[in-house]
């Protein structure tokens, strides 16, 4: 008797065996203290060597590890959720194209044989955003694709700029004239894919794609490479003057502001959206104050915990017939226990509660700023984002888990597959322990640093304070009436209208008309159409003229007496 396994069930089985081995070859690597680089020569051009590097060092390795873990997790999880498609088959090829190419863009340091994994990543994202084919995914697939090509432009220009070093290795960059110019292309780069200000728009847009699809991207594939980006060619990035003050400027602004649209949003997979958005600005500023490493460790984490809100959201919405608003949804802590408890674990992470994985990363970040003595502003910006985390991460819970009950008593919600029920509890193990486990490999005890009480505490502090005052003092309803201010805030800053609208719309307003003008208007009366007129009414006149000889006699004989009498009486 023949068994037939699904093509998301071998990918599971693939990637999982994929990073249990890494898993291994990474511990070997921090035991022997090596780093391996395999570079492959492909041929020279006036003494530029284009070459394909091949770097295994242990934060390669390690995020390869998540990457193809979570991807593990989000492939088996598919089986259950995307398990009425008929084209399953093609959907699980798209993803395992999406992960080699983020495995590419992980271990070549190289800017030239990046683009593999760089350009890959734009492109099949694009065919994942526009998997279910109707026009919202059409121009939300337009948008994340567009978007892309301006940080794919910035690395052609980098490395044309580069072309005069003679190599293009991450690892040996060194001062030349024109460094800036490839800095500023290299930042707009990883700008652009990781959604800072002004790019942010296509983020929560690209949120048409399928939850696992989402999953992926928000963890640890698309959004996370513009900063492993900017880690990787930082000792280089570094050297110019301007470079952390302007990173530390645009991402504080990012976290502030996808902290608050994330508080007016009533999109559930929008709202964890935006709070990815909010993590990538923490991350951004980390790296602008000089702390890679530990913006290296919080992305890790970050990958755990956010693949796992996005799972619990799409076993939540798969049970509400692909609902999405908050306002539609209630009373799942009855329900749903198993896709709660987890979703509400995620969410503790998030926020940095003691001993999970948030913890670790996101409140080092801080004591570190802290203890660094930076601009009061960018300080004041840090914890009033630390403080919407908490806000809305507590006013998601609250609105799903234990508000009234709204939905149709019709819905029958349900997580007691077992497809779904593995990945879940794996990645809450993740998002458990990899927090503390990543500490010990990656934070030397004895490097960390000796702050007063106070600034040890305030992350905590504000934490509870943002959650505190949302369970005390808001309203989980949207006011119907949209002012300035809040439609300001609900769109993300204006950025939203900024990136659709606000460009397209005088383009096409001004396309419709020139063309209604010029097209349908005089080019069409003194071109085509008017001398098609004009040869149709003479035609119809010279039928008319030689249908009846006698008057056509007439009048030539009366035009030629008139002609010569006006000659005779000139004359």
């Amino acid at each position: 008797m023949k068994y037939f396994v699904s093509s998301t069930v071998q990918a599971y089985y693939l990637l999982m065996a994929y990073s249990m081995m890494m898993l291994m070859m990474t511990m070997l690597v921090l035991l022997l203290d090596k780093t391996i680089l395999v570079e492959i020569c492909f041929f020279e051009f006036n003494s530029v060597t284009i070459t394909l590097p091949i770097l295994l060092d242990w934060p390669s390795m390690m995020f390869s590890t998540i990457v193809c873990f979570i991807s593990a997790c989000v492939m088996m999880f598919t089986t259950n959720y995307m398990s009425a498609d008929i084209f399953l088959s093609r959907f699980t090829c798209v993803v395992m194209l999406f992960v080699l190419s983020m495995n590419l863009l992980i271990f070549i340091p190289s800017l030239t044989t990046l683009l593999l994994g760089w350009d890959g990543l734009g492109l099949v994202s694009f065919c994942l955003v526009i998997y279910y084919q109707n026009y919202k995914s059409l121009g939300a697939g337009l948008m994340t694709a567009f978007m892309n090509r301006i940080g794919d432009v910035a690395i052609l220009l980098a490395i044309g700029i580069t072309f005069s070093q003679g190599h293009f290795n991450a690892m040996f960059m060194w001062e030349f004239p024109t460094m800036t110019l490839v800095i500023m292309m290299i930042l707009l780069a990883g700008m652009t894919k990781s959604a800072q200000l002004p790019f942010c728009s296509w983020l929560p847009a690209a949120m048409a794609a399928p939850t696992p699809v989402s999953a992926l991207v928000h963890s640890s594939t698309l959004v996370t490479a513009g900063v492993f980006l900017l880690i990787r060619f930082y000792p280089f990035l570094s050297t110019a003057p301007m470079f952390n003050l302007t990173l530390m400027i645009i991402s504080s602004m990012t976290m502030v502001m996808a902290g608050i649209s994330a508080n007016f949003e009533t999109d559930l997979k929008k709202i964890i959206a935006l709070s990815t958005l909010s993590q990538l600005g923490v991350m951004m500023l980390s790296v602008s104050l000089g702390l890679f490493s530990l913006a290296l460790f919080h992305l890790f984490t970050h990958a755990m915990f956010k693949a796992l809100l996005f799972l619990c959201a799409g076993n939540i919405i798969h049970s509400h017939n692909n609902n999405q608003d908050i306002r539609k949804m209630s009373h799942l802590w009855h329900h749903m226990p198993l896709s709660s408890t987890c979703f509400n674990i995620a969410n503790l992470a998030l926020c940095g509660f003691p001993f999970m994985a948030g913890f670790y990363s996101k409140d080092m970040i801080i004591e570190m700023m802290s203890f660094n003595q930076n601009n009061t502003l960018i300080c004041i910006n840090m914890f009033l984002a630390t403080w919407l985390t908490a806000s809305y991460s507590a006013r998601l819970s609250m609105a799903i888990f234990w508000s009234k009950m709204t939905q149709p008593t019709t819905i029958s919600t349900s997580d007691e597959d077992n497809n779904v029920i593995l990945p879940l509890i794996l990645l809450t193990s993740g998002a458990i322990i990899s927090g503390a486990s990543l500490s010990w490999i990656m934070v030397n005890p004895m490097e960390l640093p000796t702050i007063p009480f106070h600034s040890k505490i305030m992350a905590l502090l504000v934490t509870i304070g943002g959650a505190l005052s949302t369970y005390k003092f808001c309203t989980l309803e949207l006011t119907t009436k949209f002012g300035t201010a809040t439609n300001f805030f609900f769109t993300m800053w204006f950025m939203t209208m900024l990136s659709n609208n606000f460009i397209s719309k005088p383009g096409m307003t001004g396309g419709a008309m020139t063309f209604k003008a010029l097209d349908l208007g005089w080019m069409e009366t003194l071109g085509g159409e008017g001398l098609l007129m004009s040869i149709k009414n003479l035609t119809i006149l010279n039928q008319q003229n030689q249908s009846n000889l006698f008057n056509l006699l007439i009048a030539l004989s009366l035009m030629s007496a008139m002609f010569y009498s006006s000659i005779l009486f000139t004359l």
